[in-house]
């Protein structure tokens, strides 16, 4: 008879492990907003947008350059050597100095004003692209956030259901030696106990991709997300309807506003085209001196003139081979293209509005039913143990019980997460989405 020996984990070894995978308690714990202000301070991509954003206001501000006045100055100086071969011969060098001061105003150009309507329209669509990029930061850093402690907990339970399994297979062991139990019992919990090793071996690889990925989103090392207090109550969904969520994002989602913006950008890019058909009307003004210290070649004679000119430029375009009329029919299309893609956003923000709320609808539907599950799974297992005291049950009943328990809390944990991530989505998705959902979520955890 060959007995099998297992080491049964001491209590102190099972809180010295679960301290390890949900954190030690000496560690500076960081919240879900304490991590989000690291991301918004690392991540390249956030940081890529936010200098764009600030290229973009400077591009727009160029087109203000349209419709303001222009001035410019010039200056020069020339020196001329005049030479005769007549008699008698003369040979006399004089120089000239000149500067010029001009101004211009645009009266009438409407294709300038048009391009500093869109200049306009540029900085609204900078800010829609730059929230844009705020709302994926917060989903991301709040997916890697909950990952982690998704892996903590899932390595909590495998150490939880190994310290379990081993105790089963201890007492099947010493049920065998007494004679009261077979091998096989044995046997089965050695196999479920192996399993479970390998189990927690990938869990604990699991927590480390999670932490170093969470790690490279915030700028930091070690991070340690704080958990979720409990009881934890999850918040409802507020509004109840779907068609609600949608009506909100027809006036603040990024997606339809660049798009609404796209759309007034080419119907203004039309204006201009149109303009190469009008006339153009500016009102220049210019200043200018000229200096002869030696005279010129017909007098010896100092001499200063200034020359001061006002008036209005008046331009009318004739034909220009026909580029005005083929850029009309260019920008036309464009802008028809500009108002098909402003319908695809509104179609697409409403599928995928009414896509996050019905799986965040789901997924409270699904917590719920785990909280029943994991009730009625401890009653199946404390009957299952005491029926096989009793011998009405056998080894492997139990050990079932038992995977079935800790498989159902880890779901349960899991599915609590995704509801909260499922929220922050149901406002991306429907473009509502700021920093102070994330402080409604920061209540939630562990003080």
């Amino acid at each position: 008879m060959r007995t099998i020996k297992i080491r049964v984990p001491s209590l102190l070894t099972l809180a010295v492990a679960s301290i390890w995978a949900t954190g030690s308690p000496l560690a500076q714990a960081q919240s879900l907003v304490d991590l989000y202000e690291s991301a918004r301070a690392f991540d390249a991509g956030y940081l890529s947008a936010r200098l764009q954003y600030d290229a973009n206001l400077a591009r727009a501000d160029q087109a203000l350059a349209n419709i303001l006045p222009t001035a410019g100055l010039a200056a020069g100086v020339t020196r001329t050597d005049f030479q005769t071969s007549l008699l008698p011969t003369l040979s006399r060098p004089f120089s000239a100095e000149n500067a010029t001061l001009s101004a211009s105003q645009p009266l009438y150009r409407p294709g300038n004003w048009a391009a500093y309507e869109q200049g306009k329209k540029q900085v609204y669509l900078a800010q829609a692209q730059l929230e844009t990029a705020e709302q994926d930061l917060i989903v991301r850093t709040s997916q890697a956030y909950f990952d982690a402690l998704a892996s903590q907990d899932s390595l909590t339970f495998v150490k939880a259901q190994k310290a379990a399994v081993a105790e089963q297979l201890a007492s099947a062991q010493r049920n065998f030696e007494v004679g009261t139990a077979t091998i096989t019992d044995s046997r089965e919990a050695q196999a479920r106990y192996d399993l479970v090793i390998a189990q927690e071996i990938a869990a604990e690889n699991d927590l480390r991709v999670k932490k170093l990925a969470l790690d490279q989103l915030v700028g930091k090392t070690g991070t340690q997300p704080l958990g979720l207090a409990a009881p934890l109550v999850l918040p409802t969904v507020v509004p109840v309807e779907a068609n609600a969520w949608v009506l909100q994002s027809e006036t603040v989602h990024p997606s339809i506003l660049q798009a609404r913006n796209n759309f007034d950008i080419a119907e203004l890019e039309v204006t201009k085209a149109e303009a190469g058909h009008k006339p153009t009307l500016d009102l220049v003004a210019s200043y200018g001196g000229t200096r002869n210290p030696n005279g010129t070649f017909t007098t010896t004679a100092n001499s200063n003139t200034t020359t001061t000119t006002v008036g209005l430029s008046f331009n009318v375009p004739l034909f220009a081979g026909f580029a005005t009329q083929n850029r009309i029919r260019e920008t036309l299309s464009l802008s028809d293209k500009a108002r098909t893609d402003l319908e695809g956003a509104r179609r697409s923000v409403a599928l995928s509005t009414r896509t996050a709320f019905f799986g965040l609808v789901s997924g409270q539907g699904q917590v719920k039913a785990l909280e029943a599950a994991e009730l009625s799974s401890q009653s199946a297992l404390d009957a299952n143990k005491l029926g096989y005291q009793v011998g009405v049950r056998i080894n492997i009943d139990v050990l079932n019980s038992q995977s079935q328990l800790f498989q159902t809390k880890r779901d349960l944990a899991r599915a609590r997460y995704d509801v909260l991530i499922g929220g922050l989505r149901l406002r991306q998705a429907n473009g509502t989405l700021k920093r102070e959902d994330l402080l409604a979520i920061n209540g939630l955890l562990v003080k």
